[in-house]
């Protein structure tokens, strides 16, 4: 295992506040005492790290999530000389884990948390923003998991789960995603403008179409960019029309949803007389 870290700095929404991503591999790193302004949200992937935190230590295992609170001195160091460890980690600004939780901001009793679906669904969407930091896809993913982590493991109380109007919501959030589909609007900014924390606008939209607001972009876009391969574009010049990064986002999605790659289907309907 290599000494080696990498951040990647993704927006919650275009033009939105950033979010940054640290995806940390080291073997012998140790971290001089420090803290954070922010939340530090780490799911641990390989290895053991040893954390000094409120007067006692940390052990962590693949597979567990640590949660540091804002300002709380820590350090960080291997927990075998020969082993090392590896994690992913985020750094999220406190009123990102308010959204749906009573009483301010949640408190961290115990940072070392057993939580394997919410673990899973962290790691996958650190990989994802990782790649390729979609603003919509950040904006989607990342505040509701905080909120998750912060209404299971925190000890603040949750916010109630009914929305009135829910499918109307979801209509209007998935007609301006569509007229605006190479640059959607941030959902923070759509939530307010419907008198809606954004978790409850993602609460109506999950429960109305059952997936989050960039999935069902994403996929809105696939079908249009098979209409404009059909007419003879190639896939590197469809990409940006229909609001995909590039050729690789498009290929990524494409194949996710209908199981071939853009020039895959392009070269098939073409062929077809």
């Amino acid at each position: 295992m290599a000494e080696q870290a990498l951040w990647t700095r993704a927006r919650l929404g275009h033009g939105g506040p950033p979010l940054d991503l640290l995806t940390a591999d080291f073997r012998r790193h140790t971290y001089a005492p420090h803290a954070h302004e922010e939340y530090t949200v780490g799911v641990c992937v390989g290895g053991c790290e040893v954390i000094d935190y409120r007067g006692g230590h940390i052990r962590t295992g693949p597979g567990t999530i640590v949660v540091l609170d804002p300002g709380e001195m820590h350090t960080g160091g291997p927990g075998s000389a020969t082993d090392g460890y590896a994690y992913r980690a985020l750094y999220a600004e406190p009123s990102l884990l308010t959204d749906g939780i009573l009483g301010g901001l949640p408190y961290f009793r115990e940072p070392l948390l057993d939580d394997p679906e919410l673990a899973m669904a962290l790691r996958r969407s650190h990989t994802e923003l990782t790649t390729c930091p979609d603003p919509l896809e950040a904006e989607s993913v990342l505040p509701w998991l905080l909120t998750a982590l912060a209404r299971r493991h925190s000890t603040a109380r949750p916010t109630s789960d009914v929305i009135p109007g829910a499918g109307a919501i979801a209509l209007t959030v998935r007609d301006r995603l569509a007229d605006e589909l190479t640059a959607p609007p941030p959902l923070a900014g759509l939530a307010a403008d419907l008198g809606l924390s954004r978790y409850q606008l993602l609460r109506a939209f999950r429960t109305t179409m059952g997936i989050p607001p960039y999935a069902w972009l994403a996929q809105y876009r696939v079908t249009r960019a098979r209409a404009l391969l059909a007419s003879g574009l190639r896939p590197a010049e469809v990409a940006p029309l229909v609001g995909f990064a590039d050729q690789a986002h498009l290929t990524r999605w494409f194949r996710r949803v209908l199981g071939v790659t853009p020039a895959q289907y392009r070269n098939s309907v073409q062929d077809t007389p």
